[in-house]
């Protein structure tokens, strides 16, 4: 598709869903529930006007100078290089001697239409918006008139230099429908509320004619600033070329079962019940893996960062250094205020802005947390880890496992297929003791070894045994040992 001359929306995100931005002196239907952000949307795009050079009209059907004044507080916005015009109330008596703010008869529809057209003269703008079409609609009293409204305004923009706006908050239902095909391009904004967490929010470019643009939902928030779009990764735009290599874990019997250990660029799933000890092995890797050329960073989910510095340290695990370094960047997430649009994001921005080469995720249940819709998590973390890869950055990804011992063991969500490497964790019971095995059961490259072996964590830090050759039933969850304990870890030795 060709690639007309464009204008910033002035929303950071938005152009590049847009592919640069909107095709200029066209005309727009921004539409969306209310509170989805659609005033916020168009006062950015045209304070960007303002910053370019250019004139900037805001018409105001619904709300009063006031009211959007205070939008514009709220943003620490100044509007002074916006023209801000507010329809006078136009008023006819009725019989009884009510007074209506808005007459439902032709003279007044025309009246209105050509007080705003008489203002856009005046001003004569690059930019402008009208708020909200709705107003418009009341007074037609008609899809036939409403639409002949609308088709006289995109003629009276015609062959003007002006970018337009028309916000709309789909009141009307099938009547939409003839106005997006009037429109050059349609914008709609969502918003939901989950059940529990903040609300959030899905923009979605319906059409835009004769340009390129991102299609699919993009995750947006509103903060102080504005709004704030995530585009949807998208895996094959962010192609890249690295050096292949293996790195070393730094526990050698991990090594051993990783057929050496861990490939560059791939992805790496620690699954295993609570409290096995899928946490401490994922420091253990981070931590060696990085260094100033090679950052890594880590999303905790489940538990705070100070947590995380307090029993790595306990366990001879030096992740306090690494971070005080540089070396690693620990960011906690709340499932319950993020998307997962805008947690993708964060992980883009590592990888683009911080150098980071190794990344945690902890854990995905978390992930999930965030996006309910499992068909859409599967889907939004294949793209992810995708764009990973291509881009040489080894992620660790640490799936919690419902239940704790027996056969009886679930995930929440199957994912196994989206990883080069499985590490599988499990409690085993000897002796009258509780034990841990490890095992890698899905290697892509390399020549894993195929043993269940100790794994055990205490003050030295993470250890692993020999290989369980005398026990069966440990994956399964019913061990039998057929042979002596010599085998075993002993416990606080090396």
């Amino acid at each position: 598709m060709g690639h007309p001359e464009t204008v910033s929306t002035g929303v950071p995100g938005l152009d590049h869903v847009l592919a640069g931005g909107l095709p200029r002196n066209r005309l727009y239907l921004l539409s969306g529930d209310p509170g989805a952000g659609k005033t916020t949307l168009a006062l950015q795009f045209l304070l960007d006007g303002v910053r370019a050079g250019e004139k900037s009209l805001y018409i105001s059907l619904s709300e009063s100078r006031d009211e959007i004044e205070a939008v514009a507080r709220s943003h620490d916005w100044d509007l002074r290089g916006i023209s801000l015009f507010e329809l006078p109330m136009l008023q006819a008596a009725s019989p009884e001697g009510e007074n209506y703010v808005f007459h439902p008869d032709e003279v007044e529809l025309t009246e209105v239409m050509g007080t705003l057209l008489k203002e856009v003269n005046r001003v004569q703008p690059q930019r402008v918006v009208f708020d909200s079409l709705s107003e418009l609609r009341l007074l037609a009293q008609g899809a036939l008139r409403y639409r002949h409204q609308i088709l006289m305004l995109k003629q009276f923009f015609a062959g003007r230099s002006t970018t337009c706006l028309l916000l709309d908050d789909r009141t009307s239902g099938a009547d939409d429908l003839q106005l997006e095909s009037i429109c050059h391009g349609v914008l709609d904004l969502e918003m939901r509320s989950p059940s529990y967490g903040a609300a959030r929010r899905r923009l979605e470019v319906r059409k835009i004619r004769g340009s390129d643009f991102l299609s699919g939902g993009h995750d947006f928030v509103i903060r102080k600033g504005g709004i704030v779009v995530f585009p949807r990764v998208v895996a094959l735009e962010h192609r890249g070329s690295f050096e292949q290599q293996q790195m070393k874990t730094g526990v050698p019997g991990l090594d051993a079962l990783l057929g050496g250990g861990i490939h560059r660029g791939r992805s790496v799933i620690v699954a295993g019940a609570a409290g096995v000890g899928k946490t401490t092995l994922a420091a253990q890797l981070l931590v060696n893996a990085c260094t100033e050329k090679a950052r890594g960073k880590y999303f905790l989910f489940d538990e705070r960062p100070e947590t995380l510095l307090l029993r790595t340290k306990s366990v001879s695990i030096d992740l306090e250094d690494r971070v005080r370094r540089g070396v690693v960047l620990l960011q906690q997430i709340d499932p319950a205020e993020m998307s997962q649009g805008e947690f993708s994001d964060r992980i883009l921005q590592a990888v683009e802005k911080e150098d980071v080469r190794f990344v945690v995720i902890d854990s995905i249940n978390g992930f999930l947390s965030a996006m309910p819709d499992e068909k859409d998590v599967v889907l939004q973390l294949h793209e992810l880890l995708t764009y990973l890869g291509q881009r040489g950055v080894t992620t660790l990804i640490i799936l919690g496992q419902q239940g704790i011992v027996g056969a009886d063991i679930r995930v929440p969500i199957d994912v196994s297929y989206l990883s080069d490497s499985i590490v599988l964790l499990r409690y085993f019971e000897s002796g009258g003791a509780i034990r841990k095995a490890i095992s890698v059961v899905k290697q892509r490259t390399g020549n894993p070894e195929l043993t269940i072996r100790e794994f055990g964590i205490d003050q030295n830090g993470v250890r692993i045994g020999e290989p369980l050759r005398d026990f069966e039933g440990i994956l399964s969850g019913t061990p039998r040992f057929t042979g002596t304990a010599d085998q075993l870890i002993a416990k606080g030795k090396r």
